[in-house]
Protein backbone atom coordinates (compact mmCIF):
# COMPACT_ATOMS: atom_id res chain seq x y z
CA UNK A 1 0.00 0.00 0.00
CA UNK A 2 1.25 3.48 -0.86
CA UNK A 3 0.63 6.30 1.61
CA UNK A 4 1.32 10.00 1.19
CA UNK A 5 2.77 12.15 3.96
CA UNK A 6 2.85 15.81 3.05
CA UNK A 7 4.37 15.68 -0.47
CA UNK A 8 6.15 12.29 -0.27
CA UNK A 9 4.89 8.82 -1.04
CA UNK A 10 5.93 5.70 0.86
CA UNK A 11 5.27 2.01 0.34
CA UNK A 12 4.11 0.71 3.72
CA UNK A 13 6.13 -2.49 3.09
CA UNK A 14 9.32 -0.38 3.32
CA UNK A 15 8.42 1.48 6.53
CA UNK A 16 10.17 0.02 9.57
CA UNK A 17 9.12 2.80 11.97
CA UNK A 18 6.54 5.58 11.85
CA UNK A 19 6.11 7.66 14.99
CA UNK A 20 5.35 11.14 16.35
CA UNK A 21 7.66 12.98 18.74
CA UNK A 22 8.35 16.40 20.16
CA UNK A 23 11.62 18.06 19.16
CA UNK A 24 13.58 20.03 21.77
CA UNK A 25 16.89 21.85 21.93
CA UNK A 26 19.63 19.91 23.72
CA UNK A 27 21.38 23.01 25.03
CA UNK A 28 24.42 22.45 22.82
CA UNK A 29 24.56 25.03 20.01
CA UNK A 30 21.61 24.41 17.63
CA UNK A 31 21.42 20.67 18.31
CA UNK A 32 17.98 19.12 18.76
CA UNK A 33 16.66 15.74 19.81
CA UNK A 34 13.38 13.86 19.79
CA UNK A 35 11.47 13.18 22.99
CA UNK A 36 8.21 11.38 23.62
CA UNK A 37 4.97 13.32 23.51
CA UNK A 38 4.09 12.04 26.98
CA UNK A 39 7.36 13.33 28.43
CA UNK A 40 6.98 16.77 26.88
CA UNK A 41 3.39 17.10 28.15
CA UNK A 42 3.89 15.68 31.65
CA UNK A 43 7.51 16.00 32.75
CA UNK A 44 9.08 18.81 30.74
CA UNK A 45 6.85 21.77 31.57
CA UNK A 46 9.17 24.78 31.44
CA UNK A 47 12.32 22.64 31.59
CA UNK A 48 13.24 22.48 27.91
CA UNK A 49 12.96 24.64 24.81
CA UNK A 50 10.42 23.11 22.45
CA UNK A 51 11.35 23.47 18.77
CA UNK A 52 8.24 21.79 17.35
CA UNK A 53 6.65 18.45 16.64
CA UNK A 54 7.54 15.84 14.07
CA UNK A 55 6.43 12.71 12.34
CA UNK A 56 9.37 10.42 11.67
CA UNK A 57 9.45 7.71 9.01
CA UNK A 58 12.26 5.13 8.94
CA UNK A 59 12.85 3.01 5.87
CA UNK A 60 15.21 0.30 7.01
CA UNK A 61 18.39 1.17 8.86
CA UNK A 62 19.71 4.01 6.74
CA UNK A 63 16.89 6.18 5.44
CA UNK A 64 14.86 8.53 7.63
CA UNK A 65 12.34 11.20 6.67
CA UNK A 66 11.28 13.94 9.06
CA UNK A 67 8.12 16.02 8.77
CA UNK A 68 8.15 18.99 11.15
CA UNK A 69 5.17 20.97 12.45
CA UNK A 70 4.95 24.12 14.55
CA UNK A 71 2.11 22.86 16.71
CA UNK A 72 0.90 19.55 18.10
CA UNK A 73 -2.46 20.20 16.43
CA UNK A 74 -0.82 20.39 12.99
CA UNK A 75 1.08 17.16 13.67
CA UNK A 76 -2.08 15.44 14.94
CA UNK A 77 -3.93 16.49 11.77
CA UNK A 78 -1.15 15.00 9.60
CA UNK A 79 -1.22 11.80 11.66
CA UNK A 80 -4.98 11.66 11.15
CA UNK A 81 -4.50 11.92 7.38
CA UNK A 82 -2.05 8.99 7.55
CA UNK A 83 -4.49 6.94 9.64
CA UNK A 84 -7.29 7.61 7.15
CA UNK A 85 -5.12 6.31 4.31
CA UNK A 86 -4.27 3.16 6.27
CA UNK A 87 -7.94 2.43 6.97
CA UNK A 88 -8.87 2.27 3.28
Amino acid sequence: MIITIEDKQFDTKSITQLYPAAVVKTGYEDETTQVSLEWIEVEAKGKVELVGYGLFVHLGEDEKHTFMFDTKEEMDAAAGRIAAQLQK
